[in-house]
C-alpha cells in the first residue's frame, strides 16, 4: 500500500474505528487510505503545528458569532427606495419569476392549479434525463393547488407564495414521506411531522410539488449520488449541477419549480446555484430553523432557498427567517420581511474583494473577469469596491472541513455500527476516514476557529460586504464535484452568503458572484444582492 498518509494517522483511524465498533472491510480500510479523503487529515495536522493559541482563547463554541442587533434586520446605512420599484429582473432562466406571477395568481388571472400543472409537465418533460427529482407528488400538489384556489377566490389570500409550486431538498422533512437524505440508509424513515421550513412555506400557502435530488446525506459538493445517479445540468447535460442541492438548482433553473429549499453546510445552497444559473442564499447561520431537518454538521448547517431572482430568494429567506424554540441555534429578534425586497443604494456600499496570494485559487482568469465586470457595473454606481488580503480563508476551509468530519461521524456512528453496507462508496469512505482524527480535534479546531472569527472580523470593520466568485470556474464534468474553498469560510463563521448570477464563461457555463454579510445583516445582503443583479444586467 502506497500512501502519503502518515503511519500515525492510519494506526489512529484503526484503533478510532475499533474503539467505536464499526468494522469496515479491509478492502475499504484500503480505500479510504489511498482515497482523497485523509487528505483532509493531514492538512488539519500540518496547520495545528504552526499554531500558537494563547491560553485565555476560548474555544468557539462557548462564544458564537455576534449576537443579534437589536434592531434586527434594519438596516443602518441609506436605503434608495425609488419609489415603487419594479421587481428585480430575471436571473437569465427565461422563466417567470414568483413577482411575475403572483399578481396573477391574486387576481384569479392564473389559477394555482394552472401552475402545477405546467411544472408537473415541465418535470415529465425533462426529468428523465435531468434527474433534479427523487420524488413527484403530483396528487397532494394539484390537491393542494384546488384548495389554494379556493382560498384565494374566497378573498383569503396569504401573501405571494400562496399557490406557487416550490420544491424540497429531500432531507426536510413532510409528515408522511420517506425523509431519505438521499441515502438507502433512511429508506424507512417516514417523517412523523412537518420540518419547520415546510411548515413555514405551507403557511405561506406555497405548494410542495416534490423533493429533490442531492449527494448522500449532503455529504458532497456534487451531485454524484451511489445510489440514484447524478444530476445533470441544466445547460450543458455534459456538466454536472454541482451540490448537495444540486436538484434544487436544476428544477429552478429549468422551470420544474418557481423555487426551492436547500441546505449548505459548506456550500451546498450556492454551489450548484452558480453552476445552474440561479440564486442561493444561506442565511447568518441560526437565522432559519432546522427542526425536522437531516443533519450533516451541527455547528455548520444553514437552510435557505435557491430561486430565479434575489427578490423571488428574499421573499422565501423572510418566510424561513426566525426563531424556533425546536431549534437552539435560532435566536430571538433575527425574523425579517423579505417582501417587498428593496435596493441597497450603491453609493452606501463598501465592498471588499479578495486580493493576495490566495486570489488565483478563488477563480480562473476568466471567472474573475466576469465577476470583476458585475463589480465594475456596481463601482460605476457609487460603490467603492477595495482589494483586500484575507489569507484566513484557507485555514477557515481547513477547519469547516475538520470540524464536518467529526461532527458527520458523531452522527453517523449508529447507522456505521449497523448498516455499514447501505452507504454509498464515496460517503462510507468519507464518513471512515473522518475517525482518523484525534481525540482533541473538536476543542483545538473550535479554538482557532475563535482566532480566526476574531481575525476576519477585524478586516471587515470597514466593509459592508465581502465579494468574490462563487466558484474558481464553471460547471465541472458530469460527476465530478465543486469545490468548497471559495464557500466553506463563511459556514465556519456563520455568516449570511448569497450567489447572484454574474455573466458566464466563454463555454456559456454560467458564473456566480457571491456576496457575504456581517451576522444578522441578512436583509441587506439581499438588498445590496438586488442592486447588483440590476446594475449589472
Amino acid at each position: 500500500m502506497s500512501t502519503g498518509v502518515p503511519p500515525s494517522i492510519i494506526d489512529r483511524l484503526r484503533a478510532n474505528l475499533a474503539a467505536a465498533g464499526i468494522a469496515p472491510s479491509e478492502e475499504d480500510f484500503a480505500a479510504v487510505i489511498d482515497g482523497p479523503f485523509l487528505q483532509a487529515v493531514v492538512a488539519f495536522e500540518e496547520k495545528c503545528a504552526g499554531w500558537s493559541v494563547p491560553d485565555d482563547v476560548l474555544p468557539d463554541y462557548l462564544i458564537g458569532m455576534t449576537a443579534p442587533p437589536p434592531d434586527g434586520n434594519d438596516r443602518s446605512t441609506p436605503i434608495d427606495v425609488g419609489g415603487e420599484r419594479p421587481p428585480v429582473g430575471r436571473a437569465g432562466t427565461g422563466h417567470d419569476t414568483i413577482f411575475d406571477v403572483a399578481p396573477r395568481v391574486r387576481s384569479g388571472e392564473i389559477s394555482p392549479i394552472e401552475l402545477v400543472e405546467r411544472a408537473l409537465a415541465r418535470i415529465s418533460d425533462l426529468d428523465p434525463e435531468i434527474n433534479a427529482f427523487h420524488q413527484v407528488h403530483a396528487d397532494r400538489a394539484l390537491e393542494a393547488a384546488r384548495q389554494a384556489e379556493r382560498e384565494i377566490g374566497n378573498g383569503d389570500y396569504r401573501g405571494p407564495l400562496h399557490g406557487i409550486p416550490i420544491a424540497i431538498k429531500d432531507l426536510i422533512g413532510e409528515r408522511g414521506l420517506i425523509n431519505g437524505a438521499g441515502s438507502r440508509v433512511l429508506d424507512d424513515t417516514v417523517a412523523a411531522s412537518d420540518a419547520a421550513a415546510v411548515e413555514r412555506l405551507r403557511a405561506a400557502g406555497a405548494i410542495l410539488i416534490g423533493r429533490t435530488r442531492m449527494s448522500e446525506f449532503a455529504y458532497l459538493p456534487g451531485s454524484s449520488n451511489g445510489h440514484y445517479g447524478p444530476t445533470r445540468n441544466p445547460g450543458d447535460p455534459t456538466r454536472d449541477a454541482g451540490g448537495s442541492s444540486g436538484g434544487s438548482a436544476a428544477a429552478v433553473a429549468t422551470g420544474m419549480a418557481f423555487a426551492a429549499l436547500g441546505t449548505d453546510t459548506g456550500g451546498s445552497i450556492r454551489i450548484p446555484a452558480a453552476f445552474c444559473g440561479v440564486v442561493g442564499f444561506k442565511p447568518t447561520f441560526g437565522g432559519a430553523s432546522l427542526h425536522g431537518t437531516v443533519p450533516l454538521a451541527w455547528s455548520l448547517d444553514h437552510l435557505g432557498p435557491l430561486a430565479r431572482t434575489v427578490s423571488d430568494a428574499a421573499l422565501l429567506a423572510g418566510v424561513l427567517a426566525g426563531e424556533d424554540p425546536r431549534d437552539g441555534r435560532t435566536r430571538p429578534g433575527t425574523g425579517f420581511s423579505g417582501y417587498p425586497l428593496r435596493h441597497a443604494d450603491p453609493r452606501h456600499l463598501r465592498v471588499a474583494v479578495p486580493s493576495g496570494p490566495i486570489r488565483e485559487r478563488l477563480g480562473v482568469p476568466e471567472v474573475w473577469a466576469v465577476v470583476e465586470r458585475a463589480l465594475g457595473a456596481l463601482e460605476a454606481a457609487g460603490a467603492a469596491v477595495v482589494p483586500v488580503d484575507i489569507p484566513e480563508l484557507e485555514e477557515l476551509w481547513i477547519l469547516n472541513n475538520t470540524i464536518l468530519a467529526v461532527e458527520a461521524g458523531t452522527f453517523h456512528a449508529p447507522w456505521l455500527r449497523t448498516r455499514l453496507e447501505l452507504y454509498g462508496d464515496i460517503l462510507r469512505q468519507r464518513l471512515l476516514a473522518g475517525f482518523a482524527h484525534g481525540p482533541d480535534t473538536l476543542v483545538r479546531a473550535q479554538r482557532q476557529r475563535r482566532v480566526l472569527r476574531d481575525q476576519v472580523e477585524r478586516r471587515m470593520e470597514r466593509f459592508d460586504l465581502l465579494a468574490l466568485p462563487t466558484q474558481p470556474d464553471g460547471a465541472p464534468p458530469l460527476d465530478r464535484p465543486g469545490w468548497t474553498l471559495n464557500t466553506a469560510p463563511f459556514n465556519l463563521l456563520g455568516w449570511p452568503a448569497l450567489t447572484v448570477p454574474a455573466g458566464a464563461t466563454a463555454a456559456g457555463l454560467p458564473i456566480g458572484l457571491q456576496l457575504v454579510g456581517k451576522p444578522w445583516e441578512d436583509l441587506r445582503v439581499l438588498e445590496a444582492g438586488a442592486t447588483l443583479e440590476s446594475v449589472s444586467r
